[in-house]
């Protein structure tokens, strides 16, 4: 019981899931959780119900113990904005799993659409992407949390061209506490300096990611070489191509906004996205 207060903040509420929810498909599953689009019995919505695994995820709510560190659902009720995914409910299932329900986004993941290059992006829409991105990891900052796994695996793209943030599984209050030298958490890829040197860490690690995710919008390339494991995290700390490479006309204060955000030093980067957005403001009007 311990562990299910720490982490929703409040008694659970247990749930009997598939009595209350009617499954329509899996989809998305991640090593710690599973997702469903399912219809919600009550009232016969189509919502996106995350089961989260106790057992695989206790290692890592166990380092915040006695800390007062919200649960998922609660951390994605606080973070509001048009480009976050909308939580609508959290408790604890019948057979002691905690669940988030939340408003069902339909579309395709970013990332598979980046990887298999089944888009083709205007000078215009790569702004329009990468300012929602920017705007949705503001949303995160401003509810006073860091993300901790920014990457386009973590965007969908609807039909109508809104870019949603979801899965907040890693988020953490912006508080030092939380954010100490430990282990690398997040997606290696896209993992900040500090975070892979085992340093104290802020919110300017979600704005090294995004610079990360924003070149690759813009390029469909990334800064360093790819790979799979922590190690290539490493080579984060020396300089990236430089995004002209490949995409030479990009405007010079959009190449040069986002490359100031993938500086090894977290104090070379902007201070926050506002600012980020706000160095961008005269792009395309």
């Amino acid at each position: 019981m311990g562990f299910l207060a720490g982490l929703f903040g409040g008694g659970p509420r247990r749930v009997d899931l598939w009595k209350r929810f009617e499954r329509l498909r899996e989809s998305n599953s991640g090593t710690m959780s599973a997702f469903y689009k399912v219809r919600d019995l009550q009232d016969g919505e189509i919502r996106g119900l995350k089961i989260i695994d106790r057992e695989k995820t206790a290692p890592i709510e166990g380092r915040y113990k006695g800390l007062g560190k919200p649960g998922e659902g609660e951390i994605g009720k606080q973070i509001t904005g048009p480009n976050i995914v909308r939580t609508l409910e959290w408790g604890e299932s019948t057979t002691g799993d905690p669940f988030v329900l939340q408003e069902f986004v339909e579309g395709n993941l970013l990332h598979g659409l980046l990887t298999a290059k089944k888009i083709t992006l205007s000078p215009a829409q790569k702004l329009d992407l990468v300012r929602q991105a920017a705007t949705a990891i503001s949303a995160v900052h401003h509810a006073g949390f860091v993300h901790r796994d920014i990457c386009p695996r973590n965007f969908m793209l609807r039909a109508d061209g809104r870019l949603v943030l979801f899965d907040f599984g890693l988020t953490v209050p912006d508080k030092p506490v939380f954010l100490q030298p430990g282990n690398r958490i997040g997606t290696p890829n896209y993992m900040a300096p500090e975070v892979v040197r085992r340093r104290q860490a802020d919110k300017r690690l979600d704005i090294f990611s995004f610079g990360v995710t924003a070149y690759e919008i813009c390029t469909f390339a990334s800064p360093w070489p790819r790979g799979q494991t922590g190690n290539v995290a490493l080579s984060h700390d020396k300089p990236p191509d430089p995004i002209e490479q490949h995409w030479p006309e990009i405007p010079p204060p959009f190449a040069t906004a986002i490359m100031a955000c993938l500086a090894a030093e977290p104090t070379a980067r902007p201070e926050s996205l506002e600012r980020f957005l706000g160095s961008i403001s005269k792009l395309g009007r």
